[in-house]
Parts: structure tokens; C-alpha cells; sequence
């Protein structure tokens, strides 16, 4: 479906007419990608600097203009923000000229013109007057925020818009070849004549179409139906990190840099168990030298005490059980005792 681009309106004279402009033509070019052979990835293209080869953000590019004695000249949003900017959305028409003046190599873009319902009349107005008159309107057209030169010229019942190069922007034949003298005998211009007089015709563009497109088409259909096609790969999803891990990497780097030592990396994941299996095997941290003597001394007192800690228990409990098995035994004997008397 057809997407109107721009709106605005004719303007002639007194005569104003609303439209919408849409794009003329299309593309159907078959476009392929470069992929890697091996495993058909896409490739990528990156911004990088020709003088310090880092890959380079859109945020830091700038628009720098290269002059013929070799000086660079940078411009930044301020400096194009005082260019004359044409932002209106009127179609001026300039002069009606004859079509036959017309130059073709000066034509560029084509783009529909459609009338808003309330212009239908006007519209037709003004494409009936270009075709009687065998004429086209020369304009002026701010499109994309820049002003162009363009064409309103009618193909069946609608106007087209026909944007233009500016003059400067055609180049002339200059060609040495072009200004040597040729002898034309007549009977070589009759034969010439009568060979243009047996392909003359009508033309009719359905008549032709794009060989080579067709031929792409039929051999990617061919390899597709005969096994010659894979599934298009994923790309790998990028690896981000988290904060965490890209403060560590900076400040791992920082040291590094500075000429000094980073510490080892912890494993990142491990179970409780497996921490706790494993502290047994782990050598102690070495003692900072800063500690005194009397924080040594306390520490070593406390690796004292714990392990005494587990013989004092294991007395307590022997302790504990023997002294109830004695009470055990004197409860019997009582008992015994009255069995007797009784």
C-alpha cells in the first residue's frame, strides 16, 4: 500500500491546491548479503578511525569537510543550524514552459500527486490545462528540509511531481573524440535511415522486462527446491555483562596498567558443601605486617583454646555418663534390698 510522504499544496497563481505526494516508483532489485561462507553469519560493517583505529559511536561522529588545500573543516549542530532551512509544504509554481525543453538528463525522483477530497475540482483544473497546452509547471518544492527544482508534468490522470538537478550538477561531454570531423557519405545516412524506419514502432514498456531479475529468481527457486538452502543462523546474543563484573574488569585493568598486582578471581559460582570441603585444604591468608605482636599473641591464644575446646567436651561427657550408670547401680541394689525384707 501506497504511504503519502509529504503534504502540502499547488499553488498558482490565486488558485491553491491540497495534495499528498507519494513516491512514483520502486525498487525491485534482488539484494543479497554478505554472510560468512562457513556458517553464514551476517557481516557486520564498524565505524572505525583511519588515525586510531577504535570503533567509533555515532555520537562522537561529526561532519568535517575536506578542502582542496587539505585543511579539514569541522561543523557541529551549531554551525548548521544558522544554514537556510526550507520547511514550508507549498509546491510554487514558477513558469509553464513547452515539454519539448525539457532536458530528460535533468530529471531525478518521481512522485504522485493526489488531491485532498476538497480539491478534486481544482486538481483536475490544472492537469487538464497542462495537457492541452503540451506543457509542464516548473516549481519549487521544499522536500527533506531542503529546497528543489522540479517538474509537474500529467501521466494519465494524475500529476506527477518530478524533482530536477540543479544545472551545476550535470556534467558536460568533454570528449576530444567528439570534435573530430566525420565524412557522411549519402548512402551511408539512406541505409542508416531505412535500418531506423524497420524497428520504428509504438512503445509500450510492458513489453519489456528485467531478464537478469528473473533469471536471480529462478536460480534461487531451483537451490531452494533441490536441497541447496539452510536455516538463516541467529546471531550470538551480544555479551553485556552486568555492572558489577565491567567495575571489576575496569579496576582489574586500572592496577594492571598502574604496574601493580591484581588479586585472584573467586570462583564465580560454588556450592556451601563444596566451600566447606575445601576450607580444610585452603592455606591460611598471611598476616599482614602491620599487625603488632600483642594481636599475634591474642590470636594464637584463641587458636589455643579452640582446639581444647573438643577434649574438654569429650571429659564432660564421660563424666556425665559414668556418674549415671553409679546411680543406676545403687537403685538396683535398693530395690533388691526391699524384695527381701518383703
Amino acid at each position: 500500500m501506497m504511504r503519502a510522504i509529504w503534504n502540502g499544496a499547488v499553488s498558482f497563481g490565486l488558485v491553491n491546491v491540497p495534495v499528498r505526494l507519494y513516491a512514483a516508483t520502486t525498487n525491485h532489485d534482488i539484494r543479497f548479503h554478505q554472510v560468512h561462507e562457513r556458517d553464514g553469519g551476517r557481516i557486520r560493517q564498524k565505524r572505525t578511525c583511519s588515525v586510531c583505529g577504535e570503533e567509533v559511536q555515532y555520537s562522537e561522529i561529526a561532519k568535517g569537510y575536506e578542502t582542496d588545500d587539505g585543511q579539514l573543516i569541522m561543523l557541529d549542530d551549531d554551525d548548521l543550524a544558522t544554514l537556510p532551512v526550507a520547511s514550508g509544504h507549498e509546491i510554487d509554481v514558477v513558469q509553464f514552459v513547452p515539454s519539448d525543453q525539457i532536458d530528460a538528463l535533468l530529471l531525478d525522483k518521481s512522485y504522485y500527486l493526489e488531491p485532498e477530497s476538497k480539491a478534486v475540482k481544482p486538481y483536475a483544473l490544472l492537469r487538464e490545462a497542462l495537457r492541452e497546452t503540451d506543457r509542464m509547471a516548473v516549481v519549487k518544492v521544499a522536500l527533506r528540509q531542503r529546497e528543489t527544482l522540479a517538474l509537474l508534468r500529467v501521466r494519465d490522470e494524475a500529476i506527477v511531481l518530478q524533482t530536477m538537478l540543479w544545472p551545476d550538477e550535470v556534467r558536460e561531454p568533454e570528449f576530444e573524440t567528439l570534435r573530430t570531423e566525420v565524412d557522411l557519405r549519402p548512402q551511408e545516412m539512406q541505409m542508416a535511415s531505412s535500418l531506423v524506419e524497420s524497428l520504428s514502432g509504438e512503445f509500450d514498456s510492458s513489453q519489456f522486462e528485467d531478464d537478469y531479475r528473473q533469471a536471480v529468481s529462478d536460480l534461487i527457486e531451483y537451490k531452494r527446491e533441490h536441497g541447496g538452502g539452510r536455516p538463516t543462523p541467529e546471531a550470538a546474543p551480544a555479551d553485556e555483562g552486568d555492572d558489577m563484573t565491567d567495575l571489576l574488569t575496569a579496576l582489574r585493568r586500572s592496577v594492571e596498567a598502574a604496574g601493580g598486582k591484581a588479586p585472584a578471581e573467586e570462583p564465580a559460582t560454588a556450592s556451601a558443601d563444596e566451600k566447606a570441603e575445601e576450607a580444610p585444604a585452603e592455606e591460611k591468608p598471611k598476616r599482614s605486617r602491620s599487625r603488632t605482636k600483642k594481636t599475634e599473641e591474642a590470636a594464637e591464644g584463641s587458636e589455643e583454646k579452640a582446639e581444647e575446646a573438643p577434649k574438654k567436651s569429650t571429659r564432660s561427657k564421660s563424666s556425665s555418663s559414668k556418674k549415671k550408670s553409679e546411680e543406676d547401680d545403687e537403685a538396683t541394689t535398693a530395690k533388691g534390698r526391699r524384695s527381701k525384707s518383703a
